[in-house]
């Protein structure tokens, strides 16, 4: 079964979607996205070297946050149907962290039979630290 995805007349300028959070991110989550991102920068997994390299311990690959963030508007609109997906890292995410992510619309166009839709994004922790920043763009029906 196919997910049902909204069309342009069900959606406002304003509107935001579903907002997953993501509960205590733990370093076991880092060790995981490294390996199956080929990321060991040993900052994200290894305490001392974490200290070394001037940080208080470590913290999310920055793609790893990004991962959190496409998801507002991939459970939003369908994979299928983003166009493009970019973002800007403001904060690490650290142990222990809970992160949310949101997407707003700040543009609707509708041409014939489809629509863009403009969204920003936000990923913020759980004391409302913004971490990352971005915008994507969806293809969607227009009715």
């Amino acid at each position: 079964m196919s997910k049902e995805i909204p069309t342009a007349a069900d959606l406002d300028v304003g509107d935001t979607g579903p907002e997953p959070q993501i509960e205590e991110v733990e370093r076991r989550d880092f060790v995981k996205y490294a390996g199956s991102s080929g990321d060991f920068n040993p900052i994200h997994y290894d305490q001392r070297l974490a200290n070394m390299a001037g940080y208080d311990g470590v913290f999310a690959q920055g793609m790893l946050t990004a991962g959190f963030a496409v998801q507002a508007v991939t459970d939003w609109f369908g994979i299928e149907n983003i166009e493009s997906y970019g973002v800007r890292f403001e904060s690490q995410v650290w142990p222990e962290d809970t992160v949310t992510a949101v997407a707003e619309i700040v543009d609707i166009d509708v041409d014939g039979e489809g629509a863009t839709v403009e969204t920003e994004l936000s990923v913020t922790n759980q004391d409302g630290e913004e971490v990352l920043s971005g915008e994507a763009t969806a293809t969607i029906p227009a009715e």
